[in-house]
């Protein structure tokens, strides 16, 4: 049977050939791909050189990311609170207190989780609240003594309109176990700083010289608004927790007083408005007297004339405004030799009438679509022997209404209020944590002095292409540089460098047969050095390994000239090159295989300074039709496409190997099976003559036998 094996093992080692090269073009498949890929990573829209980084000099407070298309810049944060959830505490309960059976119902924001508990151990319901609160809502238990634990309850949403929500009978146990308390509505101030004014207008001027609404003179301090004359804001009127209500009461104090302060600010001389003085009309000299002060030579007879008569100004009320028109002021003319002069009006400056506005109109309710509604002061009584006016407007009256408006029109007039108070009257009886951790609040802070806030503590919409990560309030203000990621760009070419090393490795154990090609790779370890050992020259007649590694080596040391003003145009003048460690002289192995050596020094610099150049020479434009053609990169991705794409040359080895191993495995398959049959037939006619031996011998046996009888 040993001679009959020797069609069955040949054929099993050529299957095992078969296989092996199969393996060795995976491997090479592998290598090549991986280099491919790390190429493409160099020149494609995914560049690591387009890459931002972001630095924080508050890292422990704030820290940011930066995308591929955020501008290179600085600006400074200041952070005043991180965005919060809430978080409530029991009070101390017994370790072996149970939760009893009810439906527990808790909000957080817009989401609600609802649990039907049956009742039982409290560990068992936090763990089954657990399960149900997914992303809103997490439960756990403190343990404070050896015998008691506290519940403590928790929102997984930051920001004050996440605040978590206790009804149905989740309601009644958090009072039963001291996290809640009663409390009546909140009263919450506004209108405490003007940098929460508007500025408003006056939609009923009447008279065109007088001074416009302005919001720059309104005052507020210590709780006090002061609104002097023509002067006005609009503020937002804060809103009911209950939407569907909307039942505010807003409640202030104000006064209107004399203030005579503006008056000298309608001053002007007749010089400038000879036409609008009162009173006291001076002779104004004649052209001749005018001529007798130049010349008494050429002074004529002196013109007499006769002051006219002028009815009184008047007044007009409207709308509860009343105007006093100011007197007129006529010029005088006289009349010589049919020509009309203009007699010139004294320099001295008289007073001129201020006009004069009285409208005690000063309080509006604005609507969300723009209109307003004037208040009626008059039915709101004065409050003690100041004057002032307890103002108090309920949203209910109003439910369109958005802002509060005061408009001070007078002219003569100051109104001081103090600031408004907002109490939500739809809230009857509330309640509070009593062991509140956190509250749920937004994170506040400044952007570049601007004051900004935000419900969640990862935010995007404030610098383009830059998302801000607050951690914290920061204690100095925080610098925020976005700068070139160089660290990510070394590391790419670096790990370019060594997938081109590993091919090029390969690509020499398949093609040829020296064991030294092993033993110089330190990297590989015992197993892989016996693996690649087997490889070794098994490609040796293949031409197309020599010419794709050939084409490798033209792409990484060729010439680049993106333009015409380009400076780096090859690896090597950044550091990258086969000889890049500068030894001369002596023999190296690596060298002569076209393995790539790095300057780590030389690199750095060019990457800190010519980094825009190093993107250009591995892939650019050469043709302006804006799409890259040329480059390192984009050379190398074309070359091993053609190796490693579907249908491509490893491919076609592949499959041509893989026709030979089925085949030899058929082969193989019929050989066993003839062997088979060759060893039962063999069996077969070694047992038949087993048997005739044994009959042979059983005869001879008998033959002895029947002479030793005879001979006795």
């Amino acid at each position: 049977m040993k001679v009959e094996r020797i069609p069955l093992t040949r054929e099993q080692a050529t299957l095992e050939s078969y296989q092996t090269q199969q393996a060795a073009w995976r491997d090479v498949n592998q290598k090549l791909s991986d280099l491919r890929s790390s190429a493409k990573t160099l020149y494609s829209f995914e560049n690591p050189f387009n890459n931002k980084i972001a630095s924080s000099t508050e890292e422990n407070a704030i820290t940011a990311e930066a995308g591929r298309e955020a501008s290179f810049n600085s600006f400074k944060v200041d952070v005043m609170n991180p965005a919060k959830a809430d978080r409530f505490l029991s009070e101390e309960t017994d370790k072996k207190a149970t939760v009893p059976a009810g439906t527990y119902t808790y909000v957080v924001g817009e989401k609600t989780v609802r649990m039907n508990w049956k009742g039982g151990k409290l560990s068992d319901f936090v763990t089954s609240l657990n399960k149900r609160g997914g992303k809103n809502i997490k439960a756990s238990l403190v343990n404070v003594s050896s015998d008691t634990q506290a519940l403590l309850l928790e929102s997984l949403q930051t920001g004050k309109d996440n605040r978590l929500v206790f009804k149905d009978d989740a309601l009644q146990y958090a009072f039963d176990t001291g996290m809640l308390k009663e409390s009546g509505p909140e009263i919450v101030t506004f209108a405490t700083s003007t940098s929460e004014f508007k500025s408003v207008t006056d939609n009923e001027q009447l008279e065109q010289g007088v001074k416009e609404i302005s919001l720059e003179d309104v005052k507020e301090e210590e709780g006090f608004i002061t609104v002097p004359p023509r002067a006005g804001f609009e503020v937002a009127i804060p809103k009911s927790e209950d939407k569907d209500s909307n039942n505010t009461e807003v409640t202030f104090y104000l006064d209107i007083k004399e203030d005579d302060s503006n008056i000298s600010d309608n001053k002007e001389t007749v010089k400038e408005n000879p036409a609008n003085t009162e009173g006291n009309i001076k002779d104004i000299p004649s052209d001749n007297e005018a001529k007798a002060e130049k010349n008494p030579d050429e002074a004529d007879e002196p013109a007499t004339f006769t002051e006219p008569d002028i009815p009184p100004a008047g007044d007009i009320t409207f709308k509860g405004v009343t105007i006093h028109n100011s007197l007129t002021n006529p010029a005088l003319y006289k009349m010589e030799n049919d020509e009309e002069i203009v007699a010139e009006a004294e320099s001295e400056v008289t007073e001129q009438k201020p006009v004069v506005i009285e409208d005690d109109s000063v309080v509006f309710v604005k609507n969300a679509d723009g209109s307003e509604i004037p208040l009626d002061l008059s039915k709101f009584p004065k409050n003690g022997q100041n004057g002032e006016r307890e103002i108090t407007i309920s949203t209910k009256d109003y439910p369109d209404a958005v802002s509060l408006v005061i408009r001070n029109r007078n002219t003569g007039k100051t109104v001081t209020m103090t600031s408004p108070t907002a109490i939500d009257k739809s809230v009857e009886l509330a309640y509070e944590p009593a062991h509140a951790i956190d509250r749920a609040s937004d994170a506040l802070f400044k952007y570049e002095g601007i004051m900004i806030s935000r419900p969640t503590n990862d935010i995007d919409d404030v610098v383009p292409h830059i998302t801000l990560h607050i951690a914290d309030k920061t204690e100095k203000t925080a610098t925020i540089t976005v700068k070139p990621d160089t660290e990510s760009a070394k590391d790419t070419l670096i790990t370019f460098i060594g997938k081109y090393n590993q091919a090029i490795a390969e690509m020499n154990i398949v093609s040829q047969n020296k064991p030294e090609l092993i033993a110089e790779l330190e990297y590989l370890t015992a197993d892989e050095k016996e693996a690649e050992t087997k490889k070794l020259g098994i490609f040796q007649s293949d031409y197309a390994l020599t010419s794709g590694k050939s084409a490798l080596q033209q792409a990484v040391s060729g010439s680049y000239r993106y333009s015409d003003d380009a400076e780096i145009t090859m690896l090597s003048q950044i550091g990258i090159s086969t000889n890049a460690s500068g030894s001369s002289g002596s023999y190296n192995a690596s060298q002569m295989r076209g393995y790539l050596e790095v300057d780590e020094k030389k690199l750095d610099s060019s990457i800190e300074n010519n980094l825009d150049s190093i993107k250009n020479l591995f892939g650019y434009d050469s043709d302006g039709d804006l799409i890259i053609d040329s480059g390192i990169g984009y050379l190398i991705d074309k070359q091993l496409g053609a190796w490693v794409q579907t249908g491509g040359l490893i491919a076609s080895r592949t499959k041509t190997l893989e026709s030979r191993i089925e085949s030899s495995k058929k082969k193989i398959s019929s050989l066993e099976a003839q062997l088979a049959s060759k060893e039962s037939e063999l069996k077969q006619k070694y047992s038949q003559m087993e048997g005739t031996l044994n009959s042979l011998q059983s005869q001879s046996d008998s033959i002895s036998n029947s002479f030793n009888r005879n001979n006795n």
